[in-house]
């Protein structure tokens, strides 16, 4: 696996953080290295690590290097600090890697990447935030392409990692509890720039505030694809997906059709594969459909802007927003947005989320999920809007004040539904 012109040979490790990545990364290094592993949630002696001379410390993208146990330490030592992206690029340099990110979108395009790959028969690997860590692939060839979604944690601290092919779909005020200023958050994401070659290809939203701000600020290396002109509408029309409906999966579509034209993939081809594409678990799923109502399942959102786009492109919609409110978000939508959108609100930040729609739309709270959707099927029944209705359960906030991750609330959202929503 590990030979002697890999700089993570044979060396003193610590592995702090010992989640999915973390765990991914003692696998593959204990074998060739002596490792020690640190996790705030495991008591361990931290004097003992303090005085150890690591030549490397592997940061899970978790950790937050101002908050954690060993803070000073870590900053006493940032130039040793490494992440799995990191060991993975010094080990598979010369594939191919096509990686995302953005605030919102990053999961579902990457999805479609893989999906667009693997119909052309490549040995291609879906990892990063969406599938398995990236150290834990098998039966690697050169010829094996890896589509990562890489979230600003990983690339915060990233110092090898690059990538042949990278897309930043978007950026808006996100992590910034972590990050503390929004030009952290987009220096954190345009590493991904930073750190290509003239040979390598950047695919920018050029209409994004941010992106387009960082664009004109800075003179980047590799070849800048800009992101501005709408699909047409023709292609829309062969394609015949309603997922592609809304204005959010029309941008991630752009992405794919400029990747797709650096690949070399014929639109026939790639019709096929955008045709039967129904989208991930949790985002913006429609979990029920008739002709009076549609329920979809959004938890994956975790900010307004990643519900706007749906907001937009619907009518006559009860809206579950709720959770734990991300710092400094802003919910982007005009009055005229929302004539025909009320909103039922659960979780802790009730009063973050009231501020901000009180003005734009009519409200109640609940609090909790629960006896929400319990109310909301007695309003279903009686309401005598006999105009078709959408219930959209898109929180736009975190979902760590009562639930363990997105998917927890999501399964949540669907059992209350199918035990009290008479659909």
């Amino acid at each position: 696996m590990l030979n002697n012109t890999n700089i993570f040979y044979k060396k003193k490790i610590l592995i702090y953080g010992l989640g999915k990545s973390g765990l991914s990364v003692f696998k593959y290094l204990k074998k060739d290295n002596k490792i020690i592993t640190h996790d705030d949630k495991i008591k361990v002696k931290n004097k003992k690590i303090k005085k150890i001379k690591f030549d490397y410390i592997i940061i899970s993208p978790g950790i937050d290097i101002n908050k954690c146990s060993l803070s000073k330490f870590l900053k006493n030592n940032s130039k040793k600090i490494y992440t799995d992206l990191d060991i993975f690029y010094n080990r598979h340099k010369e594939n191919n890697k096509i990686t995302i990110t953005g605030t919102n979108g990053k999961s579902t395009t990457a999805k479609i990447l893989y999906d667009v790959l693997r119909d052309q028969k490549a040995d291609v690997r879906l990892v990063g935030n969406i599938g398995n860590p990236v150290l834990l692939e098998k039966k690697v060839t050169n010829k094996t392409v890896f589509v990562i979604e890489a979230s600003s944690y990983q690339l915060e601290y990233s110092k090898l990692f690059k990538s042949n092919i990278s897309l930043i779909l978007n950026i808006s005020p996100d992590h910034l509890e972590r990050h503390k200023t929004i030009n952290r958050y987009v220096r954190a994401k345009f590493k991904l720039v930073k750190n290509q070659s003239s040979k390598d290809f950047a695919i920018l939203n050029a209409k994004n505030f941010y992106i387009k701000r960082e664009l004109e600020a800075k003179n980047f290396i590799p070849k800048i694809i800009k992101i501005e002109k709408n699909i047409d509408s023709v292609f829309l029309k062969k394609i015949n997906n309603q997922y592609f409906n809304t204005d959010g999966n029309k941008e991630n579509l752009k992405f794919i059709l400029e990747v797709a034209k650096i690949l070399k993939i014929k639109n026939n081809s790639l019709i096929k594969t955008l045709k039967k594409f129904k989208g991930l678990k949790y985002r913006q799923e429609k979990i029920f459909e008739s002709k009076k109502l549609t329920i979809i399942n959004d938890s994956k959102s975790t900010s307004f802007s990643s519900s706007v786009s749906l907001l937009k492109s619907l009518t006559n919609i009860y809206w579950i927003v709720g959770g734990k409110a991300k710092k400094g978000d802003k919910l982007l939508l005009s009055k005229k947005n929302c004539k025909n959108i009320k909103a039922y609100v659960f979780g802790s930040n009730k009063n973050f989320f009231i501020s901000k729609i009180k003005k734009l739309m009519k409200y109640e709270y609940f609090l909790d999920l629960k006896s929400l959707v319990k109310k909301l099927s007695l309003e279903i029944q009686f309401d005598k809007n006999t105009n078709h209705k959408t219930i959209l359960f898109s929180p736009s906030a975190a979902s760590f004040d009562n639930f363990k991750n997105f998917e927890k609330r999501g399964e949540y959202f669907n059992q209350l539904v199918k035990k009290y929503i008479n659909a």
